[in-house]
C-alpha cells in the first residue's frame, strides 16, 4: 500500500542538515499527496525530534498517519514514541536513503532555495513558511497538475466528513 502511493497516511522522515553546526530543518513528506510539512527543531537530538513528529502528526486523522520511514541517524532513535499515535515505523537499509525517495526529492527541492550553506538563524518564520508554502503549492504532473496542498486539504476534509456523517445524530452537533 505505501509503494504504490495510492492510499494517504505513509510518510517519510528526514534531516535536512545545514553547514552551521547544529543547524537542521526536519521535513515529513506524505507518499500520497507529497505534502512537506517542515520545522527547524532546536537540536537533532533523538527525544526533540520524536516529540516534534508527536506534535506535527497527532492532530490528524488516523488514516492519515498510518506509517513513517526513518533512515538509521541517531536522531530517529525515538521512533517508537509514535506508535502512541497507532503509527508503524520502518527504517531504511544502511546506505539506501532510495527507500525514503519522496522526502529526499522534497529536500531535494528545498535546496534550491535553502542551500546548505543557509544560516537558518537569519531566516524569519514567515519567510520559512513561505518556502514550504511554495513547495507545497506547486502543481505537480504525478497529481494530475494538483498541487500538494490541494490534494491534501481534499483528502482531510473528505475524512473529517465521514467521520461526522458517521456519528450518531444527537453526537453531531
Amino acid at each position: 500500500m505505501a509503494e504504490d502511493r495510492k492510499s494517504p497516511g505513509h510518510w517519510e522522515a528526514d534531516l535536512m542538515l545545514f553547514s552551521k553546526y547544529g543547524q537542521a530543518v526536519l521535513a515529513l513528506h506524505e507518499r500520497y499527496s507529497r505534502l512537506l510539512i517542515a520545522t527547524r527543531p532546536l537540536t537533532k537530538e533523538a527525544i526533540p525530534i520524536a516529540m516534534a513528529m508527536k506534535e506535527i502528526l497527532a492532530p490528524l486523522p488516523p488514516e492519515w498517519r498510518q506509517t513513517i520511514t526513518f533512515d538509521n541517524g541517531t536522531e530517529f532513535a525515538r521512533h517508537y514514541e509514535l506508535h502512541d499515535l497507532d503509527m508503524e515505523t520502518f527504517f531504511c537499509d544502511t546506505y539506501s536513503p532510495w527507500q525514503k525517495g519522496g522526502v529526499e526529492n522534497a529536500i531535494g527541492r528545498m535546496r534550491r532555495v535553502l542551500p546548505r550553506k543557509t544560516d537558518l538563524v537569519t531566516l524569519s518564520d514567515d519567510r520559512f513558511i513561505q518556502l514550504v508554502g511554495a513547495y507545497n503549492n506547486t502543481p505537480r504532473k504525478c497529481l494530475d497538475y494538483k498541487t500538494p496542498a490541494e490534494l491534501f486539504n481534499e483528502q482531510v476534509l473528505h475524512f473529517k466528513c465521514e467521520s461526522i456523517f458517521r456519528l450518531s445524530p444527537e453526537r453531531r452537533m
